[in-house]
C-alpha cells in the first residue's frame, strides 16, 4: 500500500510546486456573492416551481428529524408546495455543544433557501475569519470575502437557538406539520418503505404514518440508518465544551484555534456576552467530569495553553462546574438504495467538527435535493424515483468531500506528535497560512465554503508538505533531513489519501464520469 502513497505523492508534490509557481504570478479571486450559479441574485422568497399544496390529504414526504437538515429541508420542500409531515422526537429547545458556527458558504445556502432570518433575534454573533495560535505565535486568517455582500460573513449562535427558528419558520407554511413523536422503524412492504412506524409523545401505542417518500435525518445517534447505509463510524476524539463570561476574545468576531498538545482548543462567541470553548480530547474515553478528573486535566494540562486574555475566564468557567462533552463522530456516505426512504445529514454522512463545515454541507444537501425534486409533479413511482435520487450522493460529492477531507486532514495535522515528520508538518502548516495572501486565502475558502473545490484542496495541502520539505533541505540538505523530507511527504499522502479514498475518488474528482450523475428525472 506504501508504494500507491508514495506514486500519489510524487503526482500530488508536482502538481503542488506548479500550482505554488502560478499563485506567486497571480492572486485568484472567489466569484462574487449572494448569486446562483446562473447569476441570479439569491433571495429569500422561493422561486421554485409551487406545486398545489395537500394540507388535508396525506403528506408527499415524511421527515425523521427536525434538527438542522429536517426543519430546514420541511421549510424548502414546503414552501415548493409539498405536504410534509415532520416527526421529531424532542421538540423542546435542543442544547448541544456543537453546531454552533455556521461558515460564509452556510450562510450563502441559508440565503439561496431563504432561511437567512433565522440567525436574527437569537443573539447571533458575525465571523470574519480565525486566529491561528502556536507556541506563543498567533496569526489572523481572515475569510475572503471581498468579493462578497457585506452581510455574507460566518454566524456563530446557541444551536438551540437556531433549531427553534428553523423549526418556527417550517410550521409557519400551512401544508408543513411538526409533531413530537419517536419513529421505531420503518414501514416496508415488498422491499419499498411506506412510511414510519412511531410513538406519540406521552402515549405508548404505536402508530403509522404513510408516504410516498420517508426522508431520514435523525441525527448522528440515529437507529433507523442500519437498514438504510453501511455505517462505518469511528470516533476519533471528545470535545469538552465550556462557556467563558466576562471576556473577549483577542481577536473580536473571530474563531481562535490553539494548536495544543495533544490536540486543538477552539474559541468562538456564541452571544454577545459568552464565548465557547471546545476541548478537543482524544480517542473515546474522557476523564471523569462528576468525579473531578476532567476539571483537574483541565486546569493543569489545558488552562496553561489558553491565551491570557482568556485564561481567567476559563478557569472560572472549570469552578462553575457546567462542563459537557460530546463525541466526535466521522462516517463516509455508504447509503443503500432503497425505494421510497432516503437518507440526510449526519444520519449518513459525518466529519470531524473542528473546522465548522456540517451545517454547511447540510445546507448545500437541501439545495441538492430541492432542485433534484422541483420537476416531479408526483412521486409515487417508487424505483424509479429511488434511481433517480440516488443521483444526489454524487452531485453533493465535490462540496461534501472537499469539507469533509478538510476537517479530516486538518485534525490530524493540528494535533501534536512526538514524530519529527508530523511536527516539521505542524509547524510548516501554522507559517504557510501566516504568509497571507493566496497561501491563506485559498485554505480559508475552502473551510468556509466559499470554494469546495476538490483539486484546489489536494494541492493546497501537498503545497504545505513541498513547503515544509524546502525548508528542511535549505541551505544545506543534510541526511538526516533528507530523511525527514521522506517521510514527510510519505506521512502526508498517509493522512490525505486514506480520506479521499472513503469519499471516493471518481465521485469527489470526477462526479461527471458517474452514470448516476446523468439521471434524468422519471416520466411522471
Amino acid at each position: 500500500m506504501d508504494y500507491l502513497y508514495i506514486m500519489g505523492a510524487v503526482i500530488a508534490s508536482l502538481l503542488s510546486v506548479v500550482f505554488l509557481h502560478a499563485l506567486r504570478g497571480k492572486r485568484t479571486n472567489v466569484k462574487a456573492s449572494m448569486k446562483t450559479q446562473n447569476g441570479e441574485l439569491l433571495v429569500s422568497s422561493g422561486n421554485g416551481m409551487c406545486l398545489q399544496a395537500k394540507i388535508d390529504a396525506s403528506p408527499d414526504i415524511i421527515i425523521v428529524g427536525a434538527g438542522v437538515v429536517g426543519s430546514a429541508l420541511a421549510y424548502t420542500l414546503g414552501k415548493d408546495g409539498r405536504g410534509v409531515r415532520v416527526i421529531e422526537r424532542d421538540l423542546t429547545e435542543p442544547d448541544r455543544i456543537v453546531g454552533e458556527l455556521l461558515q460564509p458558504g452556510g450562510y450563502l445556502r441559508l440565503i439561496e433557501l431563504g432561511l437567512e432570518d433565522c440567525v436574527n433575534e437569537i443573539d447571533a454573533q458575525r465571523v470574519f475569519g480565525y486566529a491561528l495560535y502556536k507556541d506563543g505565535k498567533n496569526t489572523r486568517l481572515p475569510y475572503p470575502l471581498e468579493n462578497f455582500h457585506p452581510d455574507v460573513a460566518g454566524r456563530s449562535f446557541h444551536h438551540g437557538r437556531f433549531i427553534q427558528r428553523m423549526r418556527e419558520k417550517a410550521s409557519s407554511l400551512p401544508n408543513v406539520r411538526l409533531e413530537q413523536g419517536t419513529v421505531t422503524s420503518l414501514l416496508e412492504e415488498k422491499g419499498t418503505v411506506k412510511g414510519v412506524q412511531y410513538k406519540p409523545k406521552g402515549n405508548d401505542q404505536e402508530l403509522t404514518a404513510h408516504a410516498p417518500l420517508t426522508i431520514v435525518c435523525d441525527g448522528c445517534y440515529s437507529n433507523l440508518r442500519r437498514s438504510l447505509c453501511d455505517p462505518k463510524v469511528d470516533i476519533p476524539s471528545c470535545f469538552i465544551g465550556l462557556i467563558l463570561e466576562n471576556c473577549q476574545l483577542p481577536y473580536a468576531n473571530h474563531g481562535h484555534v490553539i494548536l495544543a498538545d495533544p490536540s486543538p482548543i477552539l474559541f468562538y462567541p456564541i452571544s454577545s456576552t459568552e464565548i465557547r470553548c471546545l476541548v478537543d480530547v482524544p480517542g473515546e474515553k474522557v476523564p471523569s467530569i462528576s468525579g473531578g478528573e476532567m476539571a483537574h486535566y483541565l486546569k493543569t494540562k489545558v488552562a496553561p495553553q489558553v491565551p491570557t486574555e482568556l485564561h481567567t475566564a476559563f478557569l472560572a468557567s472549570i469552578d462553575k462546574g457546567n462542563i459537557k462533552s460530546m463525541p466526535n463522530r466521522t462516517m463516509p456516505a455508504a447509503p443503500h438504495p432503497t425505494p421510497g426512504a432516503f437518507l440526510m445529514g449526519d444520519a449518513v454522512n459525518m466529519r470531524h467538527p473542528l473546522t465548522g463545515g456540517g451545517m454547511t454541507v447540510a445546507l448545500s444537501d437541501i439545495v441538492v435535493v430541492r432542485d433534484l425534486l422541483r420537476p416531479l409533479h408526483n412521486l409515487n413511482d417508487a424505483p424509479a424515483l429511488c434511481r433517480y435520487l440516488d443521483s444526489f450522493y454524487t452531485l453533493r460529492k465535490p462540496v461534501a468531500s472537499t469539507i469533509n477531507t478538510l476537517a479530516g486532514a486538518l485534525y490530524k495535522v493540528f494535533c501534536s506528535s512526538p514524530d519529527p515528520a508530523r511536527k516539521e508538518m505542524r509547524e510548516a502548516c501554522f507559517d504557510y497560512l501566516s504568509l497571507g495572501g493566496v497561501f491563506s486565502n485559498g485554505p480559508l475558502a475552502l473551510l468556509s465554503g466559499l470554494n469546495p473545490c476538490p483539486l484546489s484542496l489536494v494541492l493546497h495541502f501537498f503545497a504545505v508538505a513541498i513547503y515544509a520539505v524546502g525548508r528542511l533541505l535549505l541551505p544545506f540538505p543534510s541526511p538526516k533531513r533528507m530523511w525527514i523530507g521522506a517521510r514527510l511527504i510519505l506521512g502526508a499522502s498517509g493522512i490525505i489519501f486514506p480520506i479521499i479514498s472513503a469519499e471516493g475518488i471518481r465521485q469527489m474528482f470526477f462526479p461527471v464520469m458517474v452514470p448516476s450523475y446523468h439521471r434524468a428525472p422519471p416520466v411522471n
